[in-house]
């Protein structure tokens, strides 16, 4: 492999680090500051990248919803709201993603200003199955019985 030489400026306490680093792994500096780009450019290829819904969608989903989001009482007055307009709310990586008829995803609950702690709590309750129970911030207040 053909290598060509760069000049890097340090700060004192990373050098020595990277120091420490190759002397107990009996290798130069060069070779630990290679090997850490090498890993770092390995973690940005495959890296995942973020979906993001088209602005346009976005926005034309926002005005359509919007109201239907805001005056929902629970998940399943959300649910009926949004299936008679052709979507579905659905649980995706922690957080709610809007689909249409057919489940394919059209943007997440967060872009259209309605994230999942938002509407749990809104709610007191978690989203119906939702697989990491209800967030403690979402859960409604405990109140105690009155005595007597």
């Amino acid at each position: 492999m053909d290598h060509q030489d760069v000049t890097l400026r340090l700060s004192t306490p990373t050098l020595t680090a990277l120091r420490q680093i190759a002397g107990a792994e009996d290798v130069t500096v060069g070779q630990v500051v290679r090997d850490a780009i090498a890993i770092f450019l390995d973690r940005k290829r495959s890296a995942k990248t973020p979906v993001r819904a088209d602005e346009r969608l976005v926005a034309s989903l926002r005005s359509l919803l919007a109201q239907d989001f805001a005056d929902a009482v629970d998940w399943a007055d959300l649910s009926f709201r949004l299936r008679t307009k052709g979507y579905h709310v659905a649980e995706a990586g922690g957080g709610l993603i809007v689909t249409d008829r057919d489940g394919g995803r059209l943007c997440k609950g967060s872009e259209l200003g309605y994230p999942y702690a938002l509407l749990a709590r809104r709610f007191a309750a978690a989203f119906p199955g939702q697989r990491h129970g209800t967030p403690e911030r979402a859960r409604a207040p405990e109140v105690a019985a009155p005595r007597g």
